[in-house]
């Protein structure tokens, strides 16, 4: 899911007023409704602007990504351990 329907949700689970945080960040409510329904993007001042006004950090709504299982890690071997260039006889 998508940065702007996930503060959708917490918005509407908390009852919080669209317009009364358009007043409150200066967003158009326009605008903010098109990044909530996950429909544009929002710039990181707007979303910080947002992020303030609903009382929470930045990292509230943001999760970082899972590695895919297959993507090994460069410079390891199937042991787990870093392998070297040059080998030791």
């Amino acid at each position: 899911m998508c940065v702007g329907p996930r503060i959708r949700q917490y918005i509407d689970g908390c009852g919080i007023a669209l317009p009364d945080i358009s007043n409150r960040t200066g967003i158009s409510l326009t605008r903010l409704q098109s990044f909530l329904e996950g429909l544009r993007h929002m710039t990181f001042e707007e979303y910080e602007l947002v992020c303030s006004v609903l009382g929470v950090g930045t990292d509230k709504f943001i999760f970082p990504r899972k590695p895919e299982s297959t993507v090994q890690t460069a410079g390891m071997t199937d042991g787990g351990q870093a392998s070297d260039e040059t080998e030791e006889d």
